[in-house]
């Protein structure tokens, strides 16, 4: 299975980690809120529509490396986006294959000439062109593989936004997965943030200085690695404890980073089509 290739990974990484250690016995709060919420995010359509709905979100579900030049969040982007699939319905295929930036951006609130923009533009052509008649199939680790023959998607090691997108899915109730429960953590910039500030993750002072000073950490690099593996090393024991599945954890993780302290203080930058 794809997520036991990211377990494998991420011990390895973390087993040998310079910058990143693990401490098990922090006093976590092993509890929180999990879910798709029903207001931010457009649930209320026929199963095709959310579908798409989810496939789109998630195809763009990355750039908060790029967030502080747009002055915006990722919340911001998604009303935007399920305030034009109520008034509109979601793009469909052949529509997101012809999508430039100018479109994107003024649907998103964003500067079309960005390079996020861009980015995202090239993403939902890539979608639009990838998206079969009948997307979802029967495993979650079937939609992951399948997602990753996108570029965007081909995160090696940790395959963030393809797990995710199967895991939302699941959520907003279009999908039923017998597998959805062996999904790991979702590895992005905010849950180490949590980890961290929670006492679980404790980054050395190089790492701990390039992140509070907002340095950008490039992509595949030792700290960008280490973070992510950790992260998700630490989960899949901190959710055996909880005795919850690592995508539940991930929610609670997600959610609590959304509010002070966590919110307060700055996560690791870096600049990637990954998250």
């Amino acid at each position: 299975m794809l997520a036991d290739e990211v377990r494998r990974h991420c011990a390895q990484i973390a087993a040998s980690a310079k910058h990143v250690t693990i401490d098990l016995d922090a006093p976590i709060a092993l509890d929180g809120v999990a879910g798709l919420d029903d207001t931010l995010h457009f649930l209320e359509g026929s199963e095709e529509d959310v579908a798409r709905y989810v496939f789109i979100l998630d195809a763009i579900n990355f750039g908060s490396g790029f967030f502080h030049e747009l002055a915006t969040t990722t919340d911001a982007i998604t009303e935007r986006l399920t305030a034009h699939a109520r008034e509109h319905g979601p793009w469909t295929a052949d529509a997101l294959q012809h999508l430039d930036a100018r479109q994107v951006g003024n649907t998103l609130g964003l500067e079309p000439s960005h390079r996020l923009t861009h980015l995202y533009a090239e993403a939902l052509n890539q979608l639009g062109a990838w998206l079969p008649d009948n997307p979802i199939g029967a495993t979650a680790d079937d939609l992951a593989r399948r997602l990753t023959q996108m570029p965007f998607f081909a995160d090696h090691g940790f395959y963030k936004r393809a797990q995710i997108t199967a895991n939302d899915l699941q959520l907003a109730g279009v999908a039923d997965f017998p597998d959805i429960d062996r999904l790991t953590i979702f590895a992005d910039n905010l849950v180490p943030q949590v980890l961290r500030l929670d006492g679980v993750l404790i980054y050395d002072d190089a790492l701990a200085h390039a992140v509070d000073e907002q340095l950008e950490l490039p992509a595949g690099g030792e700290f960008e690695r280490e973070l992510r593996a950790t992260a998700v090393h630490a989960c899949e024991q901190l959710a055996a404890k909880a005795q919850v599945p690592p995508r539940t954890l991930d929610n609670w993780l997600w959610n609590r980073g959304q509010h002070p302290p966590y919110s307060e203080r700055p996560a690791h930058i870096t600049k990637t089509v990954f998250y």
